[in-house]
């Protein structure tokens, strides 16, 4: 099947995501920097903040899809909560935006205590598109919260792609402003443009090779990324008979490649919701190396559609239900 000289520019804006990478780009160049200076190059007040029921849904809920939110419970009472407290704070900078901090006063928000079946002070949770995750109780020890954040960390970008970020206000705001103004031609702006141009004629093979020859010398250009990401999908497409794969696919509910082919298939056509409920599905179903395929599937199609669509962070949270 020939896909129709179809492009899916017109799912993700290329220069949008191009300006977002830019930005992305640089917040990175701070951790790196703060990493090498031992320094945070972040705005604790951006890190770590109150959090009370009227904004729990905004500031922890939707902000889990984007960055691991740590909630700390504590009550003005609590003795082991005084130095528990400012130690994660600290941690919270030395992290440099890999997870955010929320702290929740018990005392004040008791509807949030008994939600979370906290059954005593200090006690730490996470929250990771969406799903909670019970960390610790009481006050531990730095070495063992450490390890602990470690691994939250790693889980949420391994499981889920997400992936915090530096938030120093004064380089938010330089990235923003760059974002804005006209964007100079870099070394591979003729590259990336003989990509796009493959792309959206149809040459999906010669496409998929010119984002792979950036994405060689820059790994992490945004636009590359996105444009392999659509490259590739409909590279998978482009052959396959829609009716039969469909077919196959409502016929093995439990064939987890017929339920991979068939999604690529809804995204392609559209139908976004269906392949990462498909997807989704599939996880849920399956176990091992089929459950890895599917999940993987699922994440490499969250990157075409684009991390700020509000369907791939319905999507991720879906995700995180099956999966804790």
């Amino acid at each position: 099947m020939q896909p129709r000289n179809m492009s899916m520019s017109g799912v993700v804006d290329l220069a949008a995501v191009k300006a977002a990478g830019e930005a992305k780009q640089k917040a990175e160049q701070a951790r790196a920097e703060a990493a090498r200076t031992g320094q945070a190059p972040v705005s604790g007040a951006r890190l770590v903040f109150d959090v009370d029921e009227a904004g729990f849904q905004q500031d922890v809920l939707q902000r889990s899809t984007e960055v691991p939110v740590v909630i700390d419970f504590w009550a003005e009472w609590c003795e082991p909560c005084k130095q528990l407290g400012p130690l994660l704070e600290r941690l919270a900078g030395e992290y440099a935006g890999k997870f955010v901090l929320a702290k929740i006063d018990v005392d004040a928000n008791q509807m949030l205590f008994q939600q979370f079946g906290v059954q005593g002070i200090p006690a730490v949770f996470a929250v990771v598109a969406g799903q909670p995750i019970p960390l610790f109780q009481g006050a531990a020890p730095e070495s063992q919260i450490r390890q602990v954040l470690d691994q939250l960390v790693q889980a949420a970008e391994q499981q889920f792609g997400i992936v915090g970020a530096p938030v120093d206000p004064q380089a938010a705001g330089e990235a923003e402003r760059e974002a804005e103004a006209p964007v100079p031609a870099g070394p591979y702006d003729a590259l990336l443009e003989a990509a796009n141009q493959a792309l959206d004629s149809g040459d999906l093979g010669g496409a998929v090779q010119a984002y792979k020859n950036v994405l060689n010398d820059d790994p992490a250009n945004p636009e590359a990324k996105l444009g392999l990401a659509q490259a590739e999908l409909l590279h998978r497409v482009q052959d396959l008979d829609p009716q039969a794969v469909r077919k196959e696919a409502a016929e093995n509910p439990a064939d987890v490649q017929a339920q991979i082919r068939a999604a690529d298939l809804d995204l392609v056509g559209g139908h976004v919701e269906d392949a990462f409920g498909r997807l989704v599905d599939a996880v849920k179903r399956s176990a091992g190396d089929d459950r890895e395929a599917a999940r993987l599937r699922l994440l490499e199609l969250f990157e075409v559609i684009g991390a700020e669509d509000p369907r791939v962070t319905a999507g991720r949270t879906a995700l995180a239900r099956v999966l804790f």
